[in-house]
């Protein structure tokens, strides 16, 4: 019985060691899989890439919207010495307008009226208005012309944006867009469309703005004393390299008794009155 017993339990001894086996080998392959299956996203990103991908995009979402927005931010920067710049106060009756400084193109003077003097032509058109203020002032200048026994006429005060555009492309088509830009300015860089400016002749209408103009009595007149009504010689001699145009006798621009008086006695322009940047530099 003894040795049947011993016999027996080295029978069981044995079931159980192989039993124990069985049990360790079926763990093996139980994280085998997962970690096959962990180490493939590992040596190819594709799989996890969907999940993160989106994030991603997110956080790069706002970055072109930055960028506008600073876009306009940037436009706002003061232009380049020569470039030119539109003007934010057409109305001002001290408004420099030259070639480096353009009125807006929409802009007309809302008080553009008819002054009671005379003119090379009868119509009643729209070169013979002014702003209210300087065609008052135009008015007495006359006055005291013809006390001097100085007899004046008009020849050109306001024009459109559309009619400078119209007069420069005239002369462009005439002596070319170089010569054309020293006697005649770009659209919305006239003085004429701000309303303050007028060409004047003698009343005989001969020299009505031509370079024979200068030097005539009524020519001297306006030099000595168009500042006491409020006037200026825009474009005097030897200044063309400061306004940018040649010498006209013939264009007087209202700016205010006071300020004109004080252009006039220092016989300076209306650039280095306002220490602005001469024209053509």
């Amino acid at each position: 019985m003894n040795q049947t017993m011993k016999y027996s339990l080295a029978i069981l001894l044995a079931l159980t060691i192989v039993t124990g086996c069985s049990n360790k080998a079926e763990v093996t392959p139980t994280v085998s899989p997962t970690e096959k299956e962990s180490s493939k996203p590992a040596t190819g990103t594709g799989t996890p890439s969907p999940t993160t991908s989106p994030a991603a995009s997110a956080k790069t979402t706002p970055k072109p919207t930055s960028a506008a927005t600073a876009a306009p931010t940037g436009s706002q920067a003061p232009p380049k010495s020569g470039a030119v710049q539109v003007i934010a106060k057409p109305e001002s009756v001290t408004v420099l307008v030259n070639k480096q400084n353009s009125l807006p193109s929409s802009y007309e003077p809302t008080d553009l009226v008819y002054p009671d003097i005379p003119f090379v032509f009868a119509e009643k058109i729209e070169k013979r208005k002014m702003r209210s203020t300087a065609a008052g002032a135009i008015e007495k200048l006359f006055a005291g012309a013809e006390k001097d026994n100085i007899h004046l006429s008009g020849v050109s005060a306001y024009r459109s944006f559309a009619t400078q555009k119209s007069v420069f492309q005239r002369y462009v088509l005439k002596d070319g867009e170089e010569k054309a830009k020293t006697y005649s300015a770009v659209p919305g860089t006239s003085e004429h469309e701000t309303g303050l400016a007028i060409d004047v002749t003698g009343s005989d209408g001969k020299c009505a703005a031509e370079d024979c103009f200068g030097g005539t009595k009524e020519a001297n007149w306006l030099e000595k004393h168009a500042a006491e009504y409020g006037f200026i010689i825009r474009y005097p001699k030897g200044k063309a390299d400061i306004t940018g145009y040649q010498y006209e006798p013939w264009h007087i621009r209202y700016v205010g008794v006071d300020v004109a008086k004080e252009i006039a006695a220092k016989k300076v322009t209306m650039e280095e009155f306002y220490n602005a940047v001469p024209v053509a530099k």
